[in-house]
């Protein structure tokens, strides 16, 4: 499965994690608040719960574990002589921080898999492990909260029952000849977080009128990591496979 990543909204960068979690707590907040009135709380000695009035909206939040550890990082990931752990998990960390050109915490794009979630980071821990000699740490369990946001990107259509299966799409990029060569020209993802022309499952539907075969076109071209093409790169576009 495509590694758990985070698109910044406003640089357009790309954080990639080490390891993908073992579990993803999804958790719902209603829009409710309890009534009140100018005395207190609306209620009464034989009252079993509180008045409840509905507002409207609610919240969305993402829990995710993940971890990293320096000796599992390949050399080519990992930054130049890396030994401390939180040289790895500073881009998450600073997804909480401000910014210097902006107020509060940047939008991020979750994705991995299937899910493709517009969220600010709201909350990050890390535990610190594995301490040598200097006192540098060199694993970390990374616990990040996320709030998802309004996503002007409408919802993916959802792949018919008779669609290849990832594992197909998979074997299927390996041998399947070229059908065009596609420029991309946009840049994946713009200043307000919502996702250029260049995403994968909008060309997917542009060359096969299908965009739940997005993953043919990012295996053919290494694209494992990120839902978007690059800006400036040509892809490969295959063939579909047969129907």
């Amino acid at each position: 499965m495509e590694r758990v990543t985070f698109l910044v909204a406003d640089t357009g960068s790309r954080i990639s994690c080490l390891l993908n979690p073992e579990k993803l707590v999804r958790r719902r907040l209603a829009g409710l608040r309890t009534a009140v009135s100018g005395s207190g709380v609306l209620a009464g000695p034989a009252a079993s719960d509180d008045v409840l009035i509905s507002t409207g909206g609610g919240r969305t939040e993402l829990d995710l574990e993940l971890l990293f550890d320096v000796e599992l990082t390949p050399a080519q990931a990992a930054p130049a002589a890396a030994v401390d752990v939180r040289d790895l998990t500073k881009p998450l960390w600073d997804l909480a921080e401000n910014g210097p050109t902006r107020t509060g915490p940047a939008a991020v794009r979750f994705c991995w898999g299937l899910w493709n979630v517009l969220c600010v980071v709201t909350a990050v821990a890390e535990q610190l492990e594995r301490f040598d000699a200097s006192g540098t740490p060199g694993r970390s369990w990374l616990t990040m909260r996320l709030v998802r946001v309004p996503d002007p990107i409408p919802a993916p259509v959802q792949a018919p029952p008779d669609a290849p299966t990832p594992a197909a799409l998979v074997a299927a990029a390996a041998t399947a000849p070229t059908q065009a060569l596609h420029a991309t020209l946009d840049p994946g993802i713009t200043d307000d977080g919502t996702a250029g022309g260049e995403r994968l499952d909008e060309l997917a539907a542009r060359y096969y009128g299908a965009p739940w075969l997005w993953r043919l076109i990012a295996v053919a071209n290494d694209l494992y990591d990120s839902p978007v093409a690059p800006a400036g790169r040509t892809l490969v576009i295959p063939e579909p496979p047969a129907r």
